[in-house]
């Protein structure tokens, strides 16, 4: 397999960022920069990669919390789901809950359900999984077989949904329909924690 996955965990949560590049074009896809800028760059520095573009699996400031200053330093796009603006431009993006008050971001591109996006000769499909927040969503690289799953799907859990625009009801939904449909060996790089694989989480979870 051509991709690289590099993973920096970041901000006070911990949050899961990704670096994601072909070995043999190095441009690179940053995926949900929530925090510290200067060692994502310091890190793209090191890869010897270019960034091409900014995709976010949804709007909460531990995700978001790096990605103007990212999209300024390289002049590159931010994506997002087109129903997630309400979180990424207000305070429901949850900054003001660790001081971050005015943390606000509007996305370059909004996605649609099942979208296909090339960038650096990689192909998201972009799937829509609402539930822990109303415009969560996933991004799999289907011949990479790879998902990067935000905070929908956790190793062994899945994302709150106590927050504002959350649904435990659409969350399960989302997991059990569009996520445990993919094939078992599809591998898991979530916004937290470690990663899994989809038949780990089926057999899991009776979300069939």
């Amino acid at each position: 397999m051509n991709i690289r996955v590099k993973k920096l965990v970041v901000g006070p949560v911990r949050t899961n960022c990704y670096i994601v590049y072909q070995e043999d074009r190095k441009e690179a896809v940053i995926i949900d920069p929530g925090d510290q800028t200067e060692e994502i760059s310091r890190k793209i520095t090191e890869y010897g990669v270019v960034p091409i573009a900014i995709l976010l699996t949804h709007g909460h400031f531990d995700h978001i919390g790096a990605a103007e200053s990212l999209k300024r330093l390289y002049d590159i796009p931010v994506y997002a789901y087109e129903t997630e603006r309400e979180i990424l431009t207000t305070e429901k993006n949850l900054g003001s809950m660790v001081g971050m008050r005015g943390l606000y971001l509007e996305a370059d591109t909004y996605l649609t359900d099942n979208q296909l996006i090339s960038l650096g000769g990689m192909d998201f499909k972009v799937l829509s999984t609402p539930g822990h927040t109303v415009g969560s969503c996933c991004y799999l690289l289907e011949e990479e077989e790879v998902l990067f799953s935000g905070d929908t799907l956790f190793h062994y859990s899945h994302g709150r949904t106590d927050f504002p625009t959350g649904s435990q009801s659409a969350i399960i939904r989302s997991i059990r329909e569009r996520l445990m449909t993919l094939k078992d060996d599809i591998f898991v790089y979530p916004g937290h924690e470690g990663e899994t694989i989809i038949g780990n989480e089926r057999q899991l979870y009776d979300y069939n």
